[in-house]
């Protein structure tokens, strides 16, 4: 059961970086690829229906921690509670950043949201970045399983870069994304930005693996995991200039999930290094619930895990369609004061986020 539930809790955080990175990486790089009011509109419309939806994970993810594993879920957040204070902040900004945008017809304001909503798509995986370095590189805490450092001590050379490298796979899964989502002079900015991005990547996916391999300690050779994640990140930036979309954004999508993997895999069955002492560090036996809590967790999960993972499929694949800049273009020409911002009313499988009283579907 110990090990069922570290392994579901790293499923549980690929799932999150993998759906809401493209999530991410659109909020970071909606301005460049619209690059005028229509254009942003359509932009934040290709993940206008799922974006709300993808940010579950992340609290299933946490709360899993909380219930199968206490003793981590307690020094973890503790330990970040300043960070996890800024994710919050930052996760907050850019979900009202989606509303707000539209409220008001002043260029000056929508523009004020939009430079929000991408400050907080970068920090947001910047600090989540951290925070799982962090848990491979080591920690002072102490015999008590106490985190006795401050929040500077969280900034470790690993842990930030760890958090660079993700917003960089953020930034080219969120390319390929728009590049399969969008239309016309949209598309191609689109593919030119993940040209431009896939280099830089690749080598920080690069420097990351082997960092990671390094800190690990495990052999000479990289493991599996590590290699796939070098392998699918070379195999997106061949595949971003062969224009091959579908198959870009599938690699990117493997990359990002070896990459969490690879923590994890080189973490087990530690949950959190201690720098203090080896024998300090916490493990998925001393910080685990008892059998009982993990049975019932386990019979929940089976149960209901499958109705959630139907409805967001189909929550997807109702939203598939490509969005284009022209739909939002004689509303842009004729916005009212009352109703500035709002996108034209949405064709079937769009929605608008920045339209007020516009029905999303909220998947998860």
């Amino acid at each position: 059961m110990v090990t069922f539930w570290f392994i579901a809790i790293t499923v549980l955080w690929m799932g999150f970086f993998i759906l809401e990175g493209f999530d991410f990486g659109v909020g970071m790089l909606h301005d460049a690829v619209g690059a005028d009011e229509p254009g942003r509109r359509a932009a934040i419309n290709t993940i206008g229906p799922l974006w709300d939806g993808n940010e579950v994970w992340l609290i299933v993810a946490a709360a899993a921690i909380f219930a199968a594993f206490p003793g981590w879920y307690a020094t973890w957040f503790s330990g970040f509670y300043l960070a996890l204070v800024l994710l919050l902040a930052a996760l907050i900004v850019r979900g009202v950043a989606f509303e707000y945008r539209g409220k008001r017809g002043a260029a000056r304001w929508r523009r004020t949201w939009d430079a929000l909503l991408t400050v907080g798509s970068l920090l947001a995986p910047l600090l989540l970045g951290v925070a799982l370095g962090d848990l491979l590189h080591g920690l002072p805490i102490n015999a008590s399983h106490e985190y006795t450092g401050s929040f500077w001590t969280l900034l470790q050379p690993y842990g930030v870069f760890t958090g660079i490298t993700f917003v960089a796979i953020c930034l080219l899964h969120g390319a390929t994304f728009l590049s399969l989502k969008t239309t016309g002079d949209m598309r191609q900015r689109a593919r030119r930005l993940g040209q431009r991005i896939a280099p830089v990547t690749g080598v920080l996916v690069l420097a990351f693996v082997s960092w990671t391999h390094a800190i690990a300690g495990k052999g000479a050779l990289l493991n599996p995991v590590e290699f796939g994640a070098v392998l699918a990140a070379f195999a997106a930036i061949w595949l971003v200039y062969t224009r091959s979309e579908g198959w870009a954004f599938a690699a990117t999508t493997v990359t990002i999930a070896a990459c969490v993997l690879a923590i994890f895999t080189d973490l087990y069955p530690r949950v959190m290094v201690s720098s203090t002492s080896p024998a300090f560090s916490l493990t998925v036996h001393n910080t685990a619930s008892g059998r009982y809590s993990l049975t019932v967790m386990t019979v929940v999960v089976v149960i209901f895990l499958p109705f959630v993972l139907a409805y967001q499929a189909w929550s997807y694949y109702i939203f598939r369609r490509r969005v284009s800049r022209h739909e939002f273009l004689a509303r842009s020409a004729h916005d009212d004061p009352a109703r500035a911002g709002a996108a034209v009313p949405p064709q079937p499988g769009a929605s608008d986020p920045s339209q007020p009283g516009t029905t999303r579907s909220r998947s998860g």
